[in-house]
C-alpha cells in the first residue's frame, strides 16, 4: 500500500507540472540527447523487440527503493521563430545498486507503435557508484501539444514489479508559447471593431503563419462554427490584411472565425457579442389554431423557460408547473390563451428576462366590454373562439375577500352580458378562461360610488358597438325634419293671407258662405323645388293656388 500510494503521489505532481507550463514559457534545447550523472558513463541503445522475461529482483530491490524521483516535463526545439516542435524530457533520479546496469524508458501514445529506449551503464562506472543516487535525463522524445502520454520505466535486467509507470498531458494550444511558434497552434490574432449603427464588423488579423494566405468568416458557434456568407481569403502579400462583415443580429453565439491554408490547421474564434444574452429572447411564436406558443434558441443557451402573468405593476406572476430547461431543442406550451397579460420568463444563471408577445393584443381571444351610463356599468364577454370561463364577483369583508364565482359558456362572436346584481361598490369581476391550460386571470374592478352600482344584464343579441352612434344621428335627423315642417307652415299661411286678399275669398275662419267649401279629398300636393303646396280651396272663382317658387 505504502509503494501504490507513493505512486499516486508521484502522479499527481506530473499533472501539476504540466498544468504549470500552461502558464509559462517552455525551455530551449538546440539538439535533444541523454544526459547522466557526472562520473556515470551512459550508452543509449535500441530496445529489443522481444525482451526476455522479468528476473526475480535481489533482496531488497522495489520500486520505493530504486526510483526516488521520476519527472516529466516539456521543452521546445526550435529552427526559426514559427518551427519549433515539442519534446518529452524524462528525468530520472535512481539509487544505482551493483545489480542495476542500466535503464528501459517506453512512451506510447493513444493510436501510435510503443517507442523505448535502453540506456546502459558502463560496468567500471557503475561499480564505483555504486549505492549513490544517480540521475538519467532525456528529451528525444517527440510529442504533439495536447497529447496524452503513458510513460513505463524498468530496470536492466528487467525485474519483476520494479517497474514505474506514469502519464503525462502535453501542453494545449492555449499556451501563449506555443500559440506564438508552433506551427499546428499558430492560428493568427483576430481584433475588431463594432458599428452598431451599419451592423458592420472590421476585423483586423495578426501573427499569421508565415508563407500562408489566410481565411476569415462569421459563423454561429455550437459543437462546431457553422459559416453563415463567404469566406473572406486575406493575402499573405497585402500590407493591411482586414476585413469586414455585415451582421444581422448580435447573437451571443456569431463569432468571427480565422484559420491559415494548411490541412488541418487550427481555427481561432471570437466572439464579439457573447455576453449579450438579452438577444436571444426573440422570435416567439404562436399557433392561433393550436393555441401553441413556441421557442426555438437561435443559439445554444442554458436556460429555464417558463409563463408567466405580467400584473400592473410589472411583476410577473409563474404559472405553477409551466417550467422547460432549454439548450438547443424548441420548447413548446399547448393550451396557452393569447391574453396580453400572457408572458414568458427566461432565466439564465442569475438573470430573468420577460417577453409579452401579445401585449398588442393581435391575437387576443377574447374581452371585457365595459360602458358607463349615469353611474352604472353595463358589462359583457365577447369571445374570438367558443370557449367556457369562471366568473367571480369579489367583496371585500373584514379584512378578507370573498367571491361568488360561477361558470360561463360563451359562442364565438356573440357577446354575452353578465347577470350579477347587488350592492357592487368597492366589488371586483375576477374572470379567468378554463377550456385551456394557461389563461391569464383579469380583475376589473368596479367604480366606487355613495349608492349602490349595479351590474345589469346585457342581452346577448345586443351588439357590442356604442348606442351613441346611433342616438346622435338620430337626433340629427329628426331635428332636420322639424325645422322643415315649421318652415313649410309659415310659407303656406303666407300665403293664404296674401291669396285672400288679392281675390276677396274667405277671410274668416267663421265664414258660412256656402260657396266656400274646401272638398278635402281634392287636395293634391304639388312639387316645386323644394316646397310641398295644396291646392287652394275653391273660393269665389275657383281658381287654382300657384306653386311657390324657391
Amino acid at each position: 500500500m505504502i509503494v501504490w500510494a507513493a505512486l499516486l503521489m508521484c502522479h499527481c505532481c506530473l499533472c501539476l507540472d504540466g498544468a504549470a507550463e500552461e502558464n509559462s514559457g517552455l525551455e530551449r534545447i538546440e539538439k535533444c540527447g541523454t544526459r547522466c550523472s557526472k562520473g556515470l558513463h551512459c550508452k543509449t541503445k535500441p530496445n529489443n523487440w522481444f525482451p526476455p522475461p522479468c528476473q526475480d529482483p535481489a533482496e531488497g530491490l522495489n520500486p520505493s527503493s530504486v526510483f526516488q524521483n521520476i519527472s516529466l516535463s516539456t521543452v521546445m526545439s526550435c529552427e526559426g521563430r514559427q518551427k519549433c516542435s515539442l519534446r518529452l524530457r524524462i528525468k530520472t533520479t535512481l539509487q544505482l545498486t551493483e545489480s542495476i546496469h542500466g535503464l528501459s524508458i517506453c512512451t506510447s501514445t493513444a493510436g501510435m507503435m510503443v517507442n523505448c529506449q535502453m540506456f546502459t551503464f558502463k560496468r567500471a562506472s557503475r561499480e564505483r557508484m555504486s549505492g549513490m543516487q544517480v540521475i538519467v535525463e532525456n528529451d528525444c522524445t517527440d510529442i504533439s501539444p495536447s497529447q496524452y502520454v503513458q510513460v513505463t520505466v524498468k530496470t536492466v535486467p528487467n525485474y519483476c514489479d520494479v517497474t514505474w509507470k506514469g502519464t503525462y498531458n502535453a501542453p494545449e494550444c492555449t499556451n501563449e508559447d506555443l500559440r506564438n511558434h508552433v506551427p499546428e497552434c499558430i492560428t493568427g490574432r483576430l481584433s475588431y471593431d463594432v458599428n452598431p449603427e451599419r451592423k458592420e464588423l472590421s476585423v483586423t488579423v495578426s501573427n499569421m503563419l508565415e508563407d500562408h494566405d489566410y481565411h476569415l468568416r462569421l459563423c454561429h458557434k455550437d459543437f462546431i462554427c457553422v459559416g453563415i456568407g463567404a469566406n473572406t481569403l486575406i493575402k499573405k502579400g497585402e500590407p493591411v490584411k482586414s476585413a469586414t462583415f455585415p451582421y444581422s443580429r448580435p447573437l451571443p453565439c456569431l463569432c468571427i472565425e480565422g484559420w491559415s491554408t494548411v490541412m488541418d490547421a487550427p481555427r481561432v474564434q471570437v466572439c464579439p457579442f457573447k455576453d449579450r444574452l438579452e438577444d436571444l429572447w426573440s422570435g416567439i411564436n404562436f399557433d392561433p389554431l393550436e393555441e401553441t406558443l413556441s421557442w426555438k434558441p437561435a443559439c445554444p443557451v442554458t436556460a429555464v423557460v417558463g409563463l408567466c402573468q405580467k400584473r400592473d405593476d410589472g411583476f410577473c406572476v409563474d404559472f405553477p408547473h409551466a417550467s422547460q430547461n432549454v439548450s438547443r431543442e424548441k420548447i413548446s406550451f399547448s393550451k396557452v390563451d393569447p391574453h396580453p397579460q400572457m408572458c414568458m420568463k427566461f432565466t439564465a444563471g442569475s438573470h430573468s428576462w420577460i417577453r409579452c408577445p401579445f401585449v398588442n393584443a393581435r391575437f387576443q381571444a377574447w374581452e371585457m366590454i365595459v360602458t358607463r351610463q349615469q353611474g352604472q356599468e353595463d358589462i359583457e364577454m365577447l369571445s374570438q373562439v367558443t370557449a367556457t370561463f369562471s366568473v367571480g364577483l369579489c367583496a371585500r369583508s373584514e379584512g378578507s375577500t370573498v367571491c361568488d364565482t360561477h361558470t360561463m359558456h360563451v359562442t364565438k362572436h356573440k357577446a354575452v352580458g353578465l347577470n350579477l346584481t347587488g350592492e357592487l361598490c368597492n366589488s371586483c369581476l375576477k374572470v379567468k378562461r378554463l377550456d385551456v391550460t394557461f389563461s391569464a386571470t383579469v380583475i376589473h374592478c368596479l367604480e366606487q360610488s355613495n349608492q349602490s352600482s349595479i351590474l345589469r344584464a346585457i342581452p346577448s343579441s345586443r351588439a357590442s358597438w356604442d348606442l351613441s352612434w346611433v342616438v346622435v344621428p338620430a337626433g340629427v335627423c329628426l331635428s332636420g325634419i322639424i325645422i322643415n315642417t315649421l318652415l313649410l307652415h309659415v310659407l303656406l299661411t303666407v300665403y293664404q293671407r296674401r291669396k285672400q286678399k288679392r281675390n276677396g275669398g274667405c277671410i274668416s275662419g267663421k265664414q258660412t258662405d256656402p260657396d266656400c267649401v274646401v272638398p278635402v279629398l281634392q287636395t293634391q300636393p304639388v312639387l316645386h323645388g323644394r316646397v310641398l303646396i295644396p291646392d287652394s280651396p275653391q273660393c269665389g272663382n275657383t281658381e287654382k293656388a300657384n306653386l311657390i317658387s324657391d
